[in-house]
Protein backbone atom coordinates (compact mmCIF):
# COMPACT_ATOMS: atom_id res chain seq x y z
CA UNK A 1 0.00 0.00 0.00
CA UNK A 2 2.89 2.14 0.61
CA UNK A 3 4.58 2.15 -2.57
CA UNK A 4 0.97 2.67 -4.44
CA UNK A 5 0.68 5.88 -2.62
CA UNK A 6 4.15 7.03 -3.46
CA UNK A 7 3.47 6.12 -6.61
CA UNK A 8 0.23 8.23 -7.06
CA UNK A 9 1.33 10.70 -5.18
CA UNK A 10 4.71 11.34 -7.60
CA UNK A 11 2.97 10.66 -10.91
CA UNK A 12 -0.20 13.06 -9.99
CA UNK A 13 2.05 15.53 -9.04
CA UNK A 14 4.32 15.36 -11.96
CA UNK A 15 1.74 15.16 -14.48
CA UNK A 16 0.07 18.74 -12.24
CA UNK A 17 3.94 20.09 -12.59
CA UNK A 18 4.26 19.71 -16.13
CA UNK A 19 0.93 20.75 -17.14
CA UNK A 20 1.75 23.61 -14.88
CA UNK A 21 4.89 24.74 -16.93
CA UNK A 22 3.17 24.30 -20.65
CA UNK A 23 0.74 26.63 -19.49
CA UNK A 24 3.59 29.29 -18.29
CA UNK A 25 5.96 28.58 -20.78
CA UNK A 26 3.97 27.92 -23.82
CA UNK A 27 0.44 28.35 -23.50
CA UNK A 28 0.04 31.62 -21.83
CA UNK A 29 2.41 33.12 -23.85
CA UNK A 30 1.41 32.07 -27.39
CA UNK A 31 -1.82 33.59 -25.97
CA UNK A 32 -0.40 36.62 -25.00
CA UNK A 33 1.37 37.40 -28.32
CA UNK A 34 -1.98 37.98 -29.50
CA UNK A 35 -4.11 40.78 -29.31
CA UNK A 36 -6.03 41.23 -25.63
CA UNK A 37 -9.79 40.21 -26.83
CA UNK A 38 -8.02 37.32 -28.58
CA UNK A 39 -6.19 36.42 -25.56
CA UNK A 40 -9.32 36.88 -22.90
CA UNK A 41 -10.95 34.56 -25.82
CA UNK A 42 -9.12 31.51 -25.69
CA UNK A 43 -7.93 31.98 -21.87
CA UNK A 44 -11.30 31.34 -20.42
CA UNK A 45 -12.06 28.36 -21.93
CA UNK A 46 -8.49 26.99 -21.31
CA UNK A 47 -9.26 27.97 -17.48
CA UNK A 48 -12.17 26.50 -17.54
CA UNK A 49 -10.59 22.89 -18.92
CA UNK A 50 -7.65 22.75 -16.76
CA UNK A 51 -9.57 23.55 -13.54
CA UNK A 52 -11.11 20.32 -13.31
CA UNK A 53 -8.05 18.43 -14.28
CA UNK A 54 -5.00 20.15 -12.06
CA UNK A 55 -7.62 20.59 -9.52
CA UNK A 56 -7.98 16.79 -9.08
CA UNK A 57 -4.64 15.92 -10.05
CA UNK A 58 -3.31 18.42 -7.02
CA UNK A 59 -6.03 16.98 -3.99
CA UNK A 60 -5.09 13.22 -5.00
CA UNK A 61 -1.30 13.85 -5.37
CA UNK A 62 -1.71 15.38 -1.55
CA UNK A 63 -3.77 12.67 -0.39
CA UNK A 64 -1.19 10.34 -1.13
CA UNK A 65 1.54 11.79 -0.41
CA UNK A 66 -0.01 12.61 3.30
CA UNK A 67 -0.92 8.63 3.23
CA UNK A 68 2.57 7.42 2.43
CA UNK A 69 3.66 9.53 5.53
CA UNK A 70 0.98 8.08 7.08
CA UNK A 71 2.03 4.38 6.64
CA UNK A 72 5.81 4.93 6.98
CA UNK A 73 7.20 6.38 4.38
CA UNK A 74 8.58 9.13 6.08
CA UNK A 75 8.43 12.97 6.85
CA UNK A 76 9.95 13.88 3.36
CA UNK A 77 6.33 12.63 2.02
CA UNK A 78 4.32 15.06 3.94
CA UNK A 79 6.96 17.84 2.91
CA UNK A 80 6.00 16.95 -0.32
CA UNK A 81 2.43 16.70 -0.03
CA UNK A 82 2.49 19.87 1.52
CA UNK A 83 4.21 21.87 -1.27
CA UNK A 84 1.55 20.30 -3.68
CA UNK A 85 -1.22 20.88 -1.29
CA UNK A 86 -0.63 24.61 -1.23
CA UNK A 87 -1.48 25.18 -4.49
CA UNK A 88 -4.82 24.42 -3.88
CA UNK A 89 -5.42 27.61 -1.31
CA UNK A 90 -2.71 29.45 -2.90
CA UNK A 91 -5.16 29.18 -6.00
CA UNK A 92 -8.61 30.16 -4.10
CA UNK A 93 -6.91 33.05 -2.02
CA UNK A 94 -4.78 34.71 -4.78
CA UNK A 95 -5.92 33.12 -7.98
CA UNK A 96 -9.13 33.61 -7.88
CA UNK A 97 -9.72 37.11 -7.30
CA UNK A 98 -8.06 37.26 -10.93
CA UNK A 99 -9.72 34.66 -12.65
CA UNK A 100 -13.36 35.83 -11.31
CA UNK A 101 -12.56 39.36 -13.34
CA UNK A 102 -11.46 37.92 -15.71
CA UNK A 103 -14.57 36.20 -16.56
CA UNK A 104 -16.89 38.72 -15.20
CA UNK A 105 -19.95 39.22 -17.28
CA UNK A 106 -19.65 42.74 -19.71
CA UNK A 107 -15.68 43.00 -19.20
CA UNK A 108 -14.11 44.46 -22.17
CA UNK A 109 -12.04 42.03 -23.58
CA UNK A 110 -10.17 44.64 -25.63
CA UNK A 111 -9.10 46.34 -22.85
CA UNK A 112 -5.78 47.19 -21.10
CA UNK A 113 -7.25 46.07 -17.49
CA UNK A 114 -8.15 42.82 -19.21
CA UNK A 115 -4.34 42.71 -20.72
CA UNK A 116 -2.95 43.83 -17.22
CA UNK A 117 -5.02 41.39 -15.08
CA UNK A 118 -3.80 38.36 -18.43
CA UNK A 119 -0.49 39.51 -17.54
CA UNK A 120 -0.64 39.01 -13.52
CA UNK A 121 -2.88 35.54 -13.81
CA UNK A 122 0.71 34.11 -15.54
CA UNK A 123 2.56 35.55 -12.50
CA UNK A 124 0.12 34.64 -9.89
CA UNK A 125 0.09 30.44 -12.02
CA UNK A 126 3.88 30.86 -12.52
CA UNK A 127 3.66 30.25 -8.42
CA UNK A 128 1.44 27.28 -8.53
CA UNK A 129 4.37 25.96 -11.19
CA UNK A 130 6.88 26.64 -9.09
CA UNK A 131 4.98 24.78 -5.68
CA UNK A 132 4.46 21.99 -8.32
CA UNK A 133 7.85 21.24 -9.68
CA UNK A 134 9.26 21.87 -6.02
CA UNK A 135 6.99 19.04 -4.57
CA UNK A 136 8.33 16.91 -7.84
CA UNK A 137 11.86 16.85 -7.20
CA UNK A 138 11.28 16.22 -3.75
CA UNK A 139 8.88 12.89 -4.87
CA UNK A 140 10.82 11.87 -7.26
CA UNK A 141 14.29 11.94 -4.34
CA UNK A 142 12.45 10.08 -2.58
CA UNK A 143 10.90 7.43 -4.85
CA UNK A 144 14.34 7.07 -6.71
CA UNK A 145 16.32 6.68 -3.43
CA UNK A 146 15.09 3.58 -2.83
Amino acid sequence: MLEVAQFLATLCCTLFAGAAVYINLVEHPARMGCDTKTAATVWAPSYRRATVMQASLAVVSFLAGALAWLLGGGILWLVGAVLIGLVVPFTFIAVMPTNHALLAPGRDLASVETRALLEEWGRLHAVRSALSLAASVVYMVLLFRA
